[in-house]
């Protein structure tokens, strides 16, 4: 049976999933759950992931939710299978993909999720974005950007000379803030203008950026 993913490609969560899933040249059926309906929030999503968000994944009789629990198993499952994201043949180098995979969940997305709410998730709300959060959060990102400058000018990507799964998951919410004034706070960093530069034009990014219209017309 193949692999089904429950999500919609606007979504950062979904998007980060279905990098990984082109990542690793893999089969699966996107099932698309419509947000505006609330789809996510009645019982047979409810099944998938109690707490109704998206993205959910099923592999046979396992499903998988919380998309960077979804994308380290994609990896570690088809780890001989498309683009090696876990450095599994090298148990240091896996380590430090694991630190900057933390990194980006505990330091990176803290300060730039209430950014990427306010451009884009405020306006559908009927309210204008609070230039005051923005503010705040963009400092904190900053500061945490000040050390992936720092790092990046001894290695091409976060956890090494490698891609990994530690720079895919920055890419959704890094593409939506490369949308808005914000994107000064990339910009103004060379070494990290430059690896955004080179993560984001990967093919099977490039395949997914082409659904993530969040806040289009």
């Amino acid at each position: 049976m193949a692999l089904k993913l429950y999500g919609a490609p606007m979504s950062t969560c979904t998007s980060r999933v279905l990098t990984c899933l082109h990542e690793k040249d893999l089969d699966f059926e996107l099932v698309l759950v419509d947000l505006f309906a609330g789809e996510h929030k009645q019982p047979p999503f409810l099944a998938k992931n109690p707490f109704g968000q998206i993205p959910a994944l099923e592999d046979d009789d396992l499903t998988v939710f919380e998309s960077r629990a979804i994308t380290s198993y994609v990896a570690e499952k088809f780890k001989e299978t498309g683009y090696d994201l876990t450095r599994h043949q090298n148990i240091k180098e896996a380590a430090l993909v694991k630190v900057w995979t933390e990194v980006e969940s505990q330091q990176f997305h803290p300060a730039i999720a209430p950014i990427i709410f306010q451009f884009f998730v405020a306006p559908l709300q009927g309210n204008s974005p609070d230039q005051t959060i923005i503010d705040a959060n963009l400092e904190k990102l900053g500061k945490v950007l000040d050390i992936y400058e720092a790092k990046l000018t001894s290695t091409k990507y976060l956890a090494g000379d490698f891609y990994s799964l530690a720079d895919l998951h920055h890419l959704p919410y890094a593409y939506y803030l490369m949308k808005t004034p914000a994107a000064s706070v990339v910009n103004e960093r060379p070494h990290v203008k430059a690896w955004w530069e080179d993560i984001s034009t990967r093919p099977a990014f490039k395949k997914v950026a082409e659904g993530m219209n969040f806040g289009e017309k």
